[in-house]
């Protein structure tokens, strides 16, 4: 007897269950309108511009001229020019020949120091002008343009003679599968 009652309250109860879920099934919806929905945002990009410019060249020292003797030469003989003006018998001759080696000594000093073009900093030719040298430089800024995008469709439709609207995220064509669930009201 123990084991019928069981059985019976067991049996009710999975009625009970069975009774309770909702019968669902799918059926088809009219589609009335599907409205895309927009979403600005902003696209980053890089704008970028070249221009050239104008700066001086720097123009390095020659150091493969060949040596000039010519500064030694002339100093040479106006030093020893003047060295044998100076001093009686053997003195004259010590200052002969000094005078030739201290003015070599001077005019190659002198040739080598002023006897090129005009030198500045790097920026004169051996013309005498600042040289020019043409660069591009390009400079970028980043620059948003806005864009719309679609997010989704607000979507109208009728079911049974009810309107109904939802946001889907494709269009769903001209009709709509719609879940219909029955369930009965309990008093």
């Amino acid at each position: 007897m123990k084991r019928l009652t069981q059985l019976t309250i067991a049996s009710l109860f999975a009625t009970a269950l069975a009774g309770a879920q909702a019968a669902s099934f799918t059926d088809n919806a009219r589609v009335r309108s599907a409205e895309p929905q927009y979403e600005n945002i902003n696209v980053p990009r890089n704008e970028c511009t070249s221009q050239w410019i104008n700066e001086p060249v720097s123009a390095a020292p020659q150091t493969t001229q060949a040596p000039q003797y010519g500064g030694a030469v002339l100093g040479g003989l106006a030093g020893g020019v003047l060295g044998h003006q100076v001093g009686n018998g053997r003195g004259k001759d010590v200052a002969t020949v000094l005078g030739v080696v201290l003015g070599a000594v001077a005019g190659n000093q002198i040739q080598n120091q002023y006897g090129q073009l005009p030198y500045d900093n790097g920026q004169y030719a051996s013309n005498g002008r600042y040289e020019q040298a043409q660069r591009e430089v390009q400079r970028c800024r980043t620059v948003y343009d806005i864009q719309s995008r679609i997010t989704g469709y607000l979507v109208s439709y009728d079911y049974r003679g009810q309107q109904y609207s939802t946001l889907m995220r494709n269009n769903p064509g001209n009709s709509l599968p719609v879940r219909v669930s029955v369930e009965p009201i309990q008093p």
